[in-house]
């Protein structure tokens, strides 16, 4: 869990203007880059936003626990998102296999290269939020999802579990898919990207079909079918000792594993801020709304005693 809900959770029980200010801020900053995760259109967040935000003003006096405050901001969010999806922005797409999902020969040779000559180190960092932001719109919305809530906003398994109402199996299972699928979109796009200053040459070069890969050696397609299990520390003991010595003696398992985990601290530092007028304006609002229903509480709270 991203350590702004911890902070906006302890802010709230201050209850004083500043404090109750500073902690919708950081919900609402929260709310937004959420959005744009997983919808990805900057007006449908702003109104999720708003939305969500007053909805949540008269049960943030009784939230007293972070994880429940994530788990019920989430859940909330997830569902005006839902809502506010629009036509043709998730359209169905192929279910690609773990064969399919794994790099050809062509491509780990590039990753088993210095990576100073990879197609990121050409990229500019800012340049790479907005490319990761575009890959992570490519993935069907089942399993970006997943990824959002699990890599992006860092809740654990059991809370994916709880947002979206799903087994931990299957939570695990679209997460390795997430996963990889961003990994193979982020490279694709990458290259695009290195490519574009040659426009003559660079599409005969993206649409040129790649050599068919060989197929793998069991080990390895076996060690691939549990990368995510094995990067979030999940497998036993024993499994992730062969796991391992398998790693420690494979280049192309080396090579690849690094890749696969950079591409997911990269989402962890993505950040979607909004437009700075309008949540200043929308903060404003909120925050006088929730010190009215605050002393309302309070006063009815006087009433009652007496």
């Amino acid at each position: 869990m991203r350590p702004e809900l911890t902070q906006a959770a302890d802010l709230l029980r201050k209850n004083t203007p500043d404090a109750v200010e500073e902690a919708l801020g950081l919900l609402q900053n929260t709310v937004y880059s959420f959005s744009m995760k997983v919808c990805g259109h900057p007006e449908d967040a702003e109104d999720t936003m708003q939305e969500v935000l007053f909805r949540s003003l008269p049960h943030l006096t009784k939230i007293q626990d972070p994880k429940a405050l994530a788990v019920w901001l989430y859940t909330v969010t997830r569902n005006r998102c839902w809502r506010m999806r629009r036509k043709g922005a998730n359209t169905t797409q192929k279910t690609l296999s773990l064969d399919e999902l794994a790099p050809d020969d062509a491509e780990l040779a590039r990753l088993l290269q210095d990576s100073s000559r990879s197609p990121e180190g050409n990229v500019l960092h800012s340049e790479q939020a907005q490319l990761l932001h575009r890959a992570v719109l490519q993935i069907p919305a089942s399993l970006r999802i997943v990824l959002v809530l699990h890599d992006m906003e860092e809740l654990s398994t059991e809370e994916v579990c709880r947002i979206l109402g799903l087994q931990p199996g299957t939570v695990r299972v679209r997460l390795h898919r997430a996963r990889l699928l961003l990994r193979k979109e982020m490279t694709r796009i990458l290259e695009a990207v290195s490519a574009a200053p040659q426009p003559k040459s660079a599409p005969e070069t993206l649409n040129k079909p790649r050599a068919r890969s060989r197929r793998r050696p069991a080990e390895c397609r076996d060690l691939f079918a549990n990368l995510s299990e094995y990067l979030d520390d999940r497998v036993p003991a024993p499994a992730c000792d062969t796991m391992r010595k398998h790693i420690e003696a494979c280049p192309a398992c080396v090579a690849f594993l690094k890749e696969l985990h950079a591409a997911i601290q990269r989402c962890r530092s993505l950040d979607l801020p909004c437009d700075s007028a309008v949540a200043s304006r929308l903060r404003t609002m909120a925050t006088e709304e929730y010190l009215r229903m605050l002393g309302e509480a309070s006063r009815a709270k006087s009433a009652s005693a007496v």
